[in-house]
């Protein structure tokens, strides 16, 4: 069983804390390189300054979509641990890029429909409402490499609206987010990650995809095989799994692990 220390905060109750983080904080200070999904950043930029005071480490995080971020790790990109989708994470793994024994996933993040804000709000909690919805916007963001827009074009299959939404599909411009396309008025309509549409300027998310379509994208960490603070990426691997992580997590639109 992993150890774990039992310590009093000043003023408060006595809590159980990871014992990474009290080693890291010990002995070892430093920065810890971390590559991350955007859907996790809005979470990750309010746990930071915790995980800093609780490990005596600086997090230095780059963020963007998974599929863009493989390809600079895969070119030799320095870094420390990743969060990334499950699809790529695991190829980074077979690759012997990060460190299968410490692959703990995170959080994941369900889709939904996201229009520019002040747009009218529309329903689009039933299959039939949402199919309505997606017939009538003029075009559709899309990204080929989000983890999102990999499975858009199947719904559409699965809806029988294939056909009709391939004229209305817009790839997102290099170094733009379909989301920052939405905002400027180029696109009507998106199906973005929820975590990050609750965040985005100029967006409203009119709501989750129905049940029956929705599909999640699992965000899992795992440490650099060449990492030159495999002690601090543990030491955050350690506070991601702490209750406060979790409930900022949840406050962000993700779902734990």
């Amino acid at each position: 069983m992993r150890r774990r220390e039992f310590i009093r905060l000043a003023g408060s109750v006595s809590v159980f804390v990871p014992f990474g983080l009290i080693a890291a904080k010990a002995g070892v200070t430093g920065e810890v390189r971390v590559l991350a999904s955007t859907a996790i950043k809005t979470a990750l930029e309010a746990l930071a300054p915790q995980f800093e005071n609780a490990a005596g480490q600086k997090l230095l995080v780059t963020y963007g979509a998974s599929g863009r971020l493989k390809p600079e790790i895969e070119n030799g990109r320095a870094f420390d641990l990743a969060i990334l989708s499950a699809s790529v994470a695991d190829a980074l793994i077979k690759d012997g890029k990060l460190v299968a024994a410490t692959r703990l996933d995170i959080a994941r993040s369900g889709a939904g429909v996201a229009v520019r804000k002040g747009s009218p709000k529309r329903d689009v909690s039933t299959i039939e409402s949402l199919r309505r919805v997606l017939l009538e916007a003029k075009s559709v963001g899309y990204s080929e490499t989000g983890a999102t827009g990999q499975f858009l074009l199947a719904m559409f299959a699965r809806l029988g609206i294939a056909d009709d939404m391939k004229p209305k599909l817009k790839l997102s411009q290099p170094g733009k987010t379909s989301l920052q396309a939405l905002a400027d008025g180029e696109i009507d309509l998106n199906i973005p990650q929820i975590s990050e549409a609750l965040v985005a300027p100029g967006v409203d998310l009119l709501g989750p995809l129905p049940p029956a379509l929705q599909v999640y994208t699992v965000l899992p960490a795992a440490v650099a095989t060449s990492a030159a603070n495999a002690h601090g990426a543990k030491a955050l691997l350690d506070f991601l799994r702490t209750p406060a992580a979790v409930s900022v997590l949840k406050a962000k639109g993700l779902e734990p692990g």
